[in-house]
């Protein structure tokens, strides 16, 4: 689908008093490319890990590596069941293993679990793609506990470090990890103060990790997106943020998951065999520094 046919906010009002939320509920409904991505068997033979593939990104994400030749293992929460196996339905529909696996990755134990299950189910893992994550708005530093702090933390970076350390025991030369920064890295947003604190901290981590890894030769990157429909904005983010989400970027609305999977694809490719510790910024014009 062409960018300017996607839908413009302002959209119609639709909180979800669920955490991270469902995909059926959004209106519109979220593109993750079921019906535009065409794959060239730029990942075939690959595994790939990705959590929080259920939905939104990692959707997306799972489709496009299937399309592209890739057996794709589905981290996701219990409650997102249905959305996952949705998932699953797109990896199988295009010829791949689907495995699904469901759990907290707050959870240590779990996240040692993610990569144990995916190497005894594929064999292997070449792609791994730390995607998940947690996000509430709040107005004041004040309003926010100590224990949504901590999850906010544990769940977006102290997870990507646990599943990383486990999934290296793995990684081969070529191997390739993505990691889901965000726009607000570089731009932090003080309502996401504690979710864009941990966005920055996983920006600095796959810098590092980059530098760490050259010699094995696998490779450490982060796509940066903007503003995206995913069922974690109506669930997260007050009403009026939700009606006009995506209106403040230069494009005047926000991004469809579809439209990310073309960067996850290339820098889980061996097309990027130089690309490494960079950051690909998707963010519907507006710059990152």
């Amino acid at each position: 689908m062409a960018q300017n046919t996607y839908p413009i906010p302002p959209f119609p009002e639709q909180q979800q008093n669920r955490q991270p939320g469902l995909t059926a509920l959004m209106d519109p409904q979220p593109d993750h490319g079921e019906n535009t991505y065409r794959g060239n068997g730029r990942l075939a033979g690959k595994a790939a890990l990705i959590t929080g593939a259920d939905s939104g990104i990692g959707r997306a994400v799972a489709i496009a590596y299937a399309r592209e030749g890739a057996d794709v293992a589905i981290s996701y929460l219990d409650e997102e069941q249905d959305d996952a196996m949705e998932t699953a339905r797109w990896v199988e529909k295009a010829g791949r293993r689907a495995l699904l696996l469901a759990g907290d990755i707050t959870d240590r134990t779990h996240c040692r679990n993610l990569v144990a299950k995916t190497i005894e189910t594929f064999g292997r893992i070449d792609v791994l793609v730390n995607n998940a994550a947690y996000q509430m708005s709040h107005n004041s530093l004040e309003d926010i506990s100590d224990d949504e702090w901590d999850r906010t933390f544990s769940t977006n970076i102290g997870a990507m470090f646990r599943i990383t350390k486990a999934a290296l025991m793995h990684m081969k030369a070529g191997g390739a990890i993505v990691n889901t920064t965000s726009i607000t890295a570089d731009a932090p947003n003080p309502g996401l103060i504690a979710y864009a604190a941990t966005k920055g901290a996983i920006q600095n981590f796959t810098g590092g990790l980059a530098q760490m890894l050259a010699e094995r030769g696998i490779r450490a990157n982060c796509v940066a997106p903007g503003p995206i429909w995913t069922p974690l904005i109506p669930s997260t983010m007050p009403p009026e943020k939700v009606k006009n989400h995506g209106s403040h970027v230069p494009m005047k609305r926000p991004g469809q998951p579809a439209e990310l999977a073309a960067a996850y694809v290339m820098l889980a490719s061996d097309e990027a065999s130089y690309v490494s510790g960079a950051t690909i910024a998707v963010t519907g014009g507006k710059p990152i520094i």
